[in-house]
């Protein structure tokens, strides 16, 4: 069983249709794979990596220690279930940049990080106008079902995994799927530690340089009406070495209105499948997802279903604490 990996240059020649093939195997069997040859400059990914390394040891290496202490967690003897081993800060980059705000970054970093934001956002397009060539989908109409009134909202977390003293007992980060649209992961080519679920195993996701791993969000196993699936995915922290992963979510905007694309349903219903996904405000499904991030994706698609159902009878749904 070996792990996906897209040669893009492949994609310019005689092998584009076998390329294509494998990232349309890749959507529907992995919900992960990893991009060669993307476009992005090394050099950029280079410069990214040194920056964020260095950020990371000036400005949040101690905070991190420190909360580690505070918390306890070096002597934890039982398996904690409600704390990553994870340092993070977030960046906005659309509709708004919030980058110029985030305290700490040096002037040099925030215009580095907004030349990789830049990048990752064409590749994002890209790689959706591919998604929409192998679901037999017009070309642009992920994108437009993304733009709500302002466009997508796209974003970036910037973690570093620290060596932990006991990852039997606390994950870098817990199991859990993506609830937004295509992310976008420059990860650490030294260090591994993420692992996706598939057929009940965890399966390393493989550090390779320069590389950009793709995964896909809830929205499109929606959007494609489950021919695609958003997978489980975990970081183990490890014992040694710091890794680093930089992960660019390329979501619908807040108020998108996100259902399952009326031409793979009409497909699906001359083969008796039915519309298997409930209509929602992508912002509807963010608020749900930040109480039950770590918890099944299924109930969260079946909650929905249920206020779907509601509105479409002109029942104003009960509002639970």
């Amino acid at each position: 069983m070996e792990f996906p990996v897209i040669n893009m240059e492949k994609l310019n020649g005689q092998e584009r249709a076998a390329t294509m093939d494998k990232i349309k195997d890749a959507c529907e069997n992995w919900g992960f794979f990893e991009l060669l040859n993307h476009g992005i400059p090394y050099e950029l990914l280079d410069t990214v990596e040194r920056m964020t390394k260095d950020h990371y040891s000036k400005c949040m290496e101690q905070r991190f220690k420190e909360y580690v202490a505070s918390r306890g967690l070096e002597a934890a003897e039982t398996e904690i279930n409600d704390i990553d081993w994870e340092s993070t800060f977030f960046m906005r980059h659309l509709p708004h940049s919030n980058i110029a705000e985030i305290p700490d970054l040096d002037d040099i970093y925030r215009n580095v990080m907004k030349e990789f934001a830049l990048k990752l956002e064409k590749l994002a397009e890209e790689m959706l106008d591919l998604l929409c060539v192998n679901l037999g989908l017009e070309k642009g109409y992920l994108k437009k079902a993304f733009y709500g009134s302002k466009g997508p909202t796209f974003g970036t977390k910037v973690s570093n995994y620290p060596p932990c003293p006991k990852p039997d007992l606390i994950k870098g980060l817990r199991a859990h799927t993506d609830a937004g649209g295509i992310i976008l992961l420059f990860q650490d080519d030294k260090v591994s530690g993420l692992q996706l679920l598939k057929d009940g195993q965890w399966i390393d996701v493989p550090p390779m340089r320069h590389s950009i791993v793709i995964n896909l969000g809830d929205q499109l196993e929606v959007i494609s009406n489950g021919k695609y699936k958003s997978v489980e995915h975990r970081v183990i922290a490890q014992t040694d070495g710091a890794r680093m992963s930089i992960a660019s979510f390329y979501n619908p905007g807040s108020d998108a209105v996100i259902y399952p694309a009326p031409a793979l349903v009409e497909k699906e219903a001359e083969e008796e499948k039915k519309q298997a996904y409930p209509k929602f405000v992508f912002d509807d499904y963010m608020k749900l997802y930040a109480g039950v991030k770590f918890q099944a994706k299924e109930p969260r698609f079946e909650a929905l279903k249920a206020v779907e159902t509601n509105v479409l009878l002109g029942q104003t749904p009960v509002a639970t604490a």
